[in-house]
C-alpha cells in the first residue's frame, strides 16, 4: 500500500517513536521487575520502584505521541481525499468548457450551432462557479467560530426550513408531516440551522419513491433538544454509512437514480451542527431513514431578538408624552 509523502513521514515518525521509546522502556521495565523480585535491600527496592515509575511515564508518553501522530495521519488522509475529490469534480466542467471552446475556435459551426455551443458554455461556466462557491462556503462553515447566538423557537425554524424546501421542490410538491413538541426553544444561528434542516428534507425528498412520507420532529431528550427528519426511502447501505457525511461522497442510490448534486449537502449539515456544538447521527434501513440533530439545552437562554424588538418598541411608546 502506498502512502502520500506527508503520510509516509508520519508513519516513519511513529516507527521511530516506537523504536526510540517503547522498546527501551519495555527492557527497563523488565529490569525494574527483576529488582523488585530479587531485591533484598531498601536501596534495591527503591531503585526498582523508580525504574518502573520512569517506565510508566515513558509508556504514557508513547501512547500520547502515537495518538497525536495517528490523528495527524488521519488529517493528511482527509486532506488528500478532499483535494482529490475537488480536482475530480472540477475536471468535468473544465473538460466540457475546453471542448466547447475548441469547437468555437475552428469556426466551422453554423450560426444555430454556435448559439447552442455558447449556451452550453454559459451553463458549464455557471456550474463551475456554483461548485467553487459551495466549496468556499463549506470551508467557511467548517472554520467559522462566529455563529450567531439567539433564542429561536424550534417551530419557527422548522417552518422556515419547510418553506425553503417547498421552494426547491416546486416540480413535485410534497407535504411534510410535523411532530413537534410545543414550546421548544434553542440557542442557535437561525439562518444556518434552517439551511441544515432544509438540506435534510431535500435529501429525504430525493431518495424516496413516488409515495413520499417525510416527517420532521422535535422533542426534549434529557439535556438536549433533538430534531429529527425521517423518510420512507430506500435507506443507506451499511458499507456507505461511515462516509455519508464526507465531502463529495455520493452513495450508490444517488449515482443510480441520477439525482442532481455533488455530494456536499450532508457535509454542510455536519459542519453547521458542529458549529452549534451539537451532534448529528442517523439510523437507516430499507424503508426508513432517520437523521437526528442534538443541540444542547441552555439553562439561561438568550432573549429572542423579536421579543427584544417588541419590548424596545413598547418602552419607546410608553415613554412618549
Amino acid at each position: 500500500m502506498r502512502f502520500p509523502p506527508a503520510n509516509m513521514q508520519l508513519r516513519r515518525a511513529q516507527l521511530v517513536l516506537m523504536l526510540a521509546v517503547l522498546l527501551p522502556t519495555i527492557a527497563m521495565s523488565i529490569v525494574g521487575i527483576i529488582l523488585l523480585a530479587v531485591g533484598s535491600t531498601a536501596t534495591t527496592l527503591i531503585a526498582g520502584i523508580l525504574v518502573l515509575t520512569f517506565c510508566t511515564s515513558g509508556i504514557t508518553g508513547y501512547v500520547l505521541g502515537s495518538v497525536f501522530v495517528g490523528k495527524g495521519a488521519a488529517l493528511v488522509r482527509v486532506q488528500n481525499d478532499f483535494v482529490s475529490s475537488v480536482s475530480h469534480e472540477l475536471r468535468t466542467p473544465l473538460t466540457s468548457i475546453r471542448l466547447l471552446l475548441e469547437s468555437l475556435r475552428t469556426g466551422l459551426l453554423e450560426d444555430s450551432d454556435r448559439e447552442q455551443v455558447l449556451s452550453l458554455l454559459a451553463r458549464e461556466t455557471d456550474r463551475l462557479e456554483a461548485l467553487v462557491d459551495r466549496v468556499l462556503e463549506l470551508s467557511r462553515l467548517q472554520s467559522s467560530h462566529h455563529y450567531a447566538r439567539e433564542r429561536c423557537e424550534v417551530r419557527e425554524v422548522v417552518d422556515e426550513a419547510i418553506a425553503a424546501f417547498d421552494a426547491i421542490t416546486l416540480s413535485k410538491p410534497t407535504k411534510i408531516r410535523q411532530d413537534l413538541e410545543p414550546g421548544l426553544t434553542v440557542v442557535c444561528d437561525r439562518e444556518t440551522l434552517v439551511r441544515a434542516l432544509a438540506n435534510l428534507l431535500t435529501n429525504a425528498w430525493k431518495y424516496t419513491g413516488d409515495d413520499k412520507r417525510i416527517t420532521i420532529g422535535a422533542r426534549t431528550a434529557g439535556r438536549h433538544i433533538e430534531i429529527t427528519v425521517t423518510d420512507n426511502g430506500i435507506g443507506i447501505g451499511k458499507d456507505e454509512q461511515r462516509t455519508i457525511f464526507e465531502q463529495f461522497h455520493r452513495g450508490k442510490a444517488a449515482s443510480q437514480s441520477g439525482a442532481p448534486g455533488v455530494g456536499l449537502g450532508l457535509a454542510f449539515v455536519r459542519a453547521i451542527v458542529r458549529g452549534h456544538k451539537g451532534k448529528i447521527d442517523f439510523t437507516s434501513r430499507a424503508g426508513e431513514t432517520t437523521f437526528r440533530i442534538r443541540l444542547k439545552r441552555r439553562r439561561r437562554e438568550l432573549p429572542s431578538p423579536r421579543a427584544m424588538t417588541a419590548g424596545t418598541s413598547g418602552q419607546l411608546q410608553g415613554a412618549r408624552p
